[in-house]
């Protein structure tokens, strides 16, 4: 049976007792599960001999307090898929188990935060790293699993890991996508019917366009709202809204889609 963790003395008590010497994998997630978190966990269980799970919906990298207020995230459900793929822990803290300081101890990064996400959400990458450094370090596991559709995120996590000489490998995991080519993510449920056809678009331009200021041309004729589409590392990043859902995604330039 899966072990749900909720304070600090629980989940350390856990790894002294369960966990030991064996090896570790941990996904961390913010609750809202779908098929690519649940293939970062398959990943984990076919790498080490635990695998573990957070659920902490992270207020303090939302900038927008009414994304926050309507994330869609269902504890009950949640547990009962990852309990489904074999999970062995699940850690879900409150707010004041990972913040006892109230936020006022965090982790900044002052280069390849600023573009893009960093550009259009003021404070979010404060909160991503600091929340990410206090699950890892309490975690203790050798590994760590990230989605690439966070792809700024994940190269400031490895960043970040790397500054720290923190002992864990942060292992980057394919983006993963429903047969439309839309990246997976839970903000998609909050779509209509009909936006989520629409949003089919947003990664098919992404990927085909000639240039970013052809994507950009484009996606608005689709009716998105583009808040970027910017060339960087080698891949094509964007950021969309449709129907007050903000969706993102990257492509790798120069390689072109299997559906």
């Amino acid at each position: 049976m899966i072990r749900i963790l909720r304070t600090v003395e629980e989940w350390k008590r856990y790894r002294a007792e369960v966990v030991g010497n064996r090896s570790m994998g941990f996904v961390p997630t913010m609750g809202g599960l779908h098929e690519g978190h649940c293939s970062l966990a398959k990943r984990s269980l076919e790498e080490n001999d635990l695998t573990a799970v957070s659920i902490f919906l992270n207020r303090t990298q939302f900038n927008n307090a009414k994304d926050y207020e309507s994330y869609p995230a269902d504890f009950q459900q949640d547990v009962a898929e990852l309990e489904e793929l074999g999970v062995d822990a699940i850690l879900a803290p409150d707010y004041d188990t990972m913040y006892p300081d109230s936020y006022t101890y965090r982790v900044m990064e002052t280069e390849a935060s600023l573009p893009m996400e960093g550009a259009h959400r003021p404070g979010h990458f404060d909160g991503v790293l600091t929340v990410v450094i206090k699950l890892l370090n309490l975690s203790g596991a050798q590994r760590a699993y990230f989605g690439e559709k966070d792809y700024q995120q994940l190269q400031l996590v490895k960043g970040m890991v790397d500054a720290f000489f923190m002992p864990i490998e942060i292992v980057p995991c394919e983006t993963v996508r429903a047969f439309d080519g839309l990246a997976l993510s839970s903000r998609n449920r909050r779509l209509s019917d009909e936006g989520r056809l629409q949003a089919a678009t947003f990664p098919q331009i992404l990927e085909t366009a000639g240039s970013t200021g052809e994507a950009i041309a484009l996606l608005n004729e689709a009716g998105f709202e583009v808040e970027y589409v910017e060339e960087v590392d080698g891949r094509r990043h964007g950021a969309v809204q449709l129907e007050g859902v903000r969706l993102i995604d990257n492509w790798k330039l120069g390689v072109q889609a299997t559906r």
